[in-house]
């Protein structure tokens, strides 16, 4: 009797372990997909607009609706386009979707201040958007720096800003150019103005708290700004041209 419960014994961890072993390899395999996918869709992105970004899921998981509306870049007025390059990532023409000048001038600031700044380029800010979630983390760093460089690769600087520009948060809900001019000044994206576009620009860091239909004098002061960089912006941006 006694042999027979020690018999047992094993058999019961040789399933256990065969069980655990079993859900492990799914979860790696679960795991892959997901890491993979991004690199599988930015190709079929070069040719069909992403339907929805993994911001806007998120988004929607937590409450907030979705406004969005795409537009062919050559239906946005030039000058957003121009205002955002400048505000957000000046070499945007010149990196291959990372701008380590910028992250080496980011880490000597928090060096000197005792806090980070941005460093993110918009290609990053593409890959973080379409496929990541929001919220900073060394997890979506390790993930989003190597998606840069594939978007880069196989997407043109057009394209990339194109993407970036219709699905980019503007608003509680409010993605893209097209969606934001309706919501914010009642107009198509093509008709937006240079100052317009400095407000749209100077929301782009903090779009839940800054409104660039009712901009407070921080907003107001960076949009301003904004608005002088893009109306110097023609020898920045030649390759969206």
């Amino acid at each position: 009797m006694s042999r027979n419960r020690t018999a047992a014994r094993p058999r019961r961890q040789r399933r256990h372990g065969t069980a655990f072993s079993r859900f492990a390899r799914l979860a790696a395999i679960a795991l892959a997909v997901l890491i993979a996918l991004p690199y599988l869709l930015v190709p079929v992105y070069t040719v069909i607009n992403p339907p929805v970004s993994a911001l806007m899921l998120w988004r929607l998981f937590e409450g907030r609706g979705i406004a969005h509306q795409w537009v062919d870049l050559e239906d946005i007025a030039p000058v957003l386009p121009a205002t955002a390059i400048m505000t957000e990532d000046g070499r945007f023409c010149e990196h291959r979707g990372v701008d380590w000048q910028a992250v080496q001038v980011a880490l000597d600031e928090a060096g000197e201040r005792g806090e980070p700044r941005g460093a993110s380029t918009i290609t990053m800010q593409t890959a973080k958007n379409l496929f990541l979630w929001p919220y900073r983390s060394y997890v979506r760093k390790f993930l989003e720096i190597p998606l840069a460089y594939w978007l880069d690769l196989v997407w043109s600087k057009r394209r990339i800003i194109e993407v970036y520009l219709n699905i980019v948060e503007l608003g509680p809900g409010v993605y893209g150019a097209q969606a934001a001019a309706r919501h914010f000044f009642g107009k198509d994206a093509k008709d937006l103005t240079a100052r317009e576009a400095g407000r749209l620009a100077a929301v782009l860091p903090n779009p839940i708290v800054r409104s660039a239909g009712r901009p407070g004098p921080l907003t107001r002061r960076l949009a301003r700004r904004a608005e002088r960089r893009g109306r110097i912006a023609r020898d920045y941006i030649q390759c969206i041209r």
